[in-house]
């Protein structure tokens, strides 16, 4: 008897996704075949920026290179290391 409670209930939840998905999209507002994303309605086409976006701060951009460039500095130190003494350490720290 569960099994038949359990296999009625996952009818009904794949029942109610294909409705859900049938009423979330029809198909008819595509820009090109394969890009049908749709706003909401009453969501803007262009969402104006703020005072908190990034794009508005060269430095805000910059730390993922800044980032990048010390990651890379501390790597050729430690392969410098690691071809003169024949050791990985892997604290730069410990590097004379």
């Amino acid at each position: 008897m569960n099994n038949i409670h359990t296999l009625k209930l996952a009818v009904a939840v794949i029942a109610s996704a294909l409705t859900f998905s049938a009423q979330a999209y029809d198909g008819t507002n595509c820009k090109a075949p394969g890009n049908c994303w749709e706003a909401k309605p009453g969501y803007p086409e262009k969402v104006a920026s703020s005072k908190y976006d990034p794009k508005h701060d060269p430095a805000e951009l910059n730390k993922q290179q800044e980032s990048i460039k010390a990651m890379e500095a501390r790597n050729q130190k430690r392969v410098d290391n690691l071809n003169k003494t024949g050791k990985f350490v892997y604290k730069v720290e410990d590097i004379k």
